[in-house]
């Protein structure tokens, strides 16, 4: 087996994967990387820790990440210990397990960690299409470094399965990843092919999720007038804040047959109720336009006002 040793501070190990082939069977040794770790459970809600991981990528580079973690995933390390004292404590996941040493003092702590994949983990995602050798995004990122944040974030077989059982298409490591972080499921695909977007990609998904965009939020649209509109105007409305009472607000100064562009117009120049009462009072035919150029500054209110 081939060792790699990195120095930076202390001396981090990388032992890199062996994939040996025998037959039809295939064999993928263990991965182990080390590094260091910090926490601080002061500053989270629900019991939660703020667990931060580092280790180096060579050439000067660190790699980082960082997430809340509830305290019955740590195993080993007890609400008590978060106030002073030595603790050995691990995270273990179906890509491997995450050992961690070092301290705490007032809720923080920091120490050393040591990763150890599960190579069947690897085997399994391969039979299902999943080859943690390749990244399509990240191809510099060495395959010690997608497996430790696939336990990090919990990516799982029955994840990948979950993923497939739906026909989604062409999936990659990658997509697991988004799908793990972002909490993109077969159960969320389908509530979102039941209001209206049967061929939206990971990526809208991914963005579903980050804009807090569900079905009740599609229904809500819709009762907004916009039934017919297509996910890009969805994404836009929740980037402006696009509400029920805002175009209520709008309505109630006769303008009833906006189109979404319109609408996102309006919030991204804030013309308001105030704006719009004063840009009536110079010209009760004011168009949402007109009105944008008056924000803009290339057209002028009458001088009535």
């Amino acid at each position: 087996m081939r060792k790699r040793i990195l120095f930076l501070g202390a001396t981090l190990v990388s032992i890199a994967f062996i994939v040996i082939v025998v037959g039809s069977y295939v064999i993928v040794a263990q991965t182990v990387v080390s590094g260091d770790w910090t926490a601080d459970s002061t500053d989270t809600k629900d019991g939660k820790i703020h667990l931060s991981i580092n280790r180096s990528a060579g050439k000067g580079h660190r790699n980082q990440f960082g997430s809340d973690f509830a305290l019955e995933d740590l195993q080993g390390l007890s609400q008590s210990q978060l106030a002073g004292g030595k603790v050995n404590f691990r995270l273990v996941r179906e890509a491997g397990t995450v050992d961690f040493e070092g301290s705490f003092s007032n809720g923080k702590g920091s120490g050393t960690f040591r990763f150890t994949s599960d190579p069947n983990f690897v085997s399994a995602m391969q039979a299902r299409g999943f080859d943690f050798e390749k990244s399509d995004s990240d191809r510099d990122r060495d395959r010690s470094d997608r497996l430790l944040s696939a336990a990090l974030i919990n990516v799982t077989t029955a994840l990948a399965d979950d993923l497939k059982s739906v026909g989604f298409g062409n999936l990659d490591v990658d997509d697991l990843f988004k799908a793990a972080i972002f909490k993109v499921d077969s159960r969320f695909m389908a509530e979102m092919t039941a209001t209206g977007f049967p061929n939206l990609t990971m990526e809208d998904l991914v963005k579903a999720r980050i804009f807090k965009i569900d079905a009740d939020y599609v229904r809500q649209v819709h009762d907004m007038g916009f039934a017919d509109k297509d996910f890009e105007s969805l994404v836009k409305f929740r980037i402006f804040k696009v509400t029920p009472e805002f175009l209520s607000e709008l309505k109630s100064y006769g303008f009833t047959d906006l189109s979404s562009e319109d609408v996102v117009k309006c919030r991204i120049f804030n013309i308001d109720a105030a704006f719009i009462q004063k840009a009536k009072a110079s010209d009760p035919n004011v168009s949402i336009e007109q009105m944008v150029q008056m924000k803009i500054g290339v057209r002028r209110m009458k001088d009535s006002f």
